[in-house]
């Protein structure tokens, strides 16, 4: 496993989550800060969906239509750290939520953009 997603659980509807993301080791750490990251999401029986990405720099950010406005990607690039904060969150967010650094220094929408990937974490949101 390269990336390493965190901070997932259960929480009830309108609550919130703050995952993070960190490579596995430092040579990656360094190798990754020149890259655009992003966050995907697979709930049960449905495919893998994009959530929201960053630039290299955090100067660039892209969302999902179904989160914008509730979730904020960003990225701490002294620590080397990528975060997903959540909020207002609905029992359509639950999901396995992966991490990924993208093939650039900017990311999109389509998993094909992104190289390295997390092995996820779990979030459940009750109603």
């Amino acid at each position: 496993v390269q990336l390493q997603a965190s901070g997932g659980g259960l929480v009830q509807a309108g609550g919130s989550l703050r995952l993070s993301c960190t490579a596995s080791t430092r040579t990656l750490s360094r190798t990754l800060s020149n890259n655009g990251m992003g966050w995907f999401r697979q709930a049960p029986g449905k495919e893998r969906d994009f959530v929201a990405s960053i630039s290299w720099n955090g100067g660039g950010t892209l969302y999902a239509d179904s989160v914008k406005e509730r979730f904020t990607i960003s990225r701490d690039r002294v620590q080397n750290i990528l975060y997903l904060q959540m909020n207002e969150l609905t029992p359509e967010d639950t999901a396995v939520y992966y991490c990924a650094a993208a093939r650039s220094a900017y990311s999109g929408r389509s998993s094909s953009d992104y190289r390295t990937w997390g092995q996820g974490t779990q979030v459940t949101v009750s109603s």
